[in-house]
């Protein structure tokens, strides 16, 4: 799976500034137009043929829930339309594109469920689960939203403030901070949205922590094993005592 550059593209206007976000249909057209033109630079002034431009991962996904998902045909008319701007123009019509999508093509069709373990209420209230940073890495590394349900309870009221965290021995091993979500009890079951690309890809061992089972969920609604969870066994595997 690629990784890719989820940076921030500013383009000075006539009378503002338009920021533009990886989930926005323009941003890649953009970054394609950016990049197109470098590599013309670059070939008029070096004459070193350009074989091929990669336009990295940056098309994103909507992690919350009232964001519109990118629409990936206009993006892709952008892009061509771009490249028959500027790469054609130039004589580098022979230039290949290349993309790594997988958190577009993945992130949204995964999910971490892990149960309520812990719960401690002192200056704030905090709410433990099963999972951890090991399961799912992102926003312990760079502070990531991922969106959070509790199962069942859907329809009530966000009324209760919250720090989901995992076990690890880190004070940065959470999911959520103070986020606002109905009342949780210990044994309730949280779903953690959009981990397909960056949950078990991103998986780790630290503190003797086990990689979970992965569970298919189909179309007809039926559920298969498609991984089953590490034991001890796996853990010790590599290790000669």
């Amino acid at each position: 799976m690629g990784w890719g550059i989820s940076i921030l593209i500013i383009t000075q206007q006539k009378d503002s500034i338009a920021v533009l976000y990886t989930i926005e249909n323009e941003y890649y057209p953009v970054l394609a137009r950016m990049l197109f033109e470098t590599a013309v630079v670059l070939n008029r002034e070096t004459g070193v043929h350009i074989a091929f431009i990669n336009l990295s991962g940056g098309i994103g996904i909507p992690y919350h829930p009232e964001q519109q998902p990118a629409d990936i045909f206009a993006i892709g008319e952008g892009v061509r339309k771009a490249y028959e701007d500027i790469l054609v123009p130039a004589g580098m019509g022979d230039v290949a594109i290349y993309t790594e999508l997988g958190r577009f093509m993945l992130g949204p069709y995964g999910c971490l469920a892990t149960t309520v373990i812990h719960e401690k209420h002192i200056y704030k209230e905090y709410i433990g689960v099963d999972a951890c940073a090991a399961n799912l890495m992102r926003p312990a590394m760079y502070g990531a939203y991922h969106h959070v349900t509790v199962m069942g309870k859907e329809d009530e009221p966000c009324s209760h403030k919250y720090d989901i965290t995992g076990g690890l021995c880190e004070n940065n091993d959470k999911f959520a901070i103070d986020r606002m979500l109905p009342e949780i009890k210990l044994g309730d079951l949280i779903v953690i949205h959009d981990t397909g690309a960056h949950g078990f890809a991103m998986g780790y061992n630290y503190n003797g922590k086990l990689r979970s089972a992965e569970v298919l969920l189909k179309e007809d609604g039926s559920t298969e094993l498609i991984r089953r969870a590490e034991t001890p066994a796996d853990y010790f595997a590599t290790f000669k005592f």
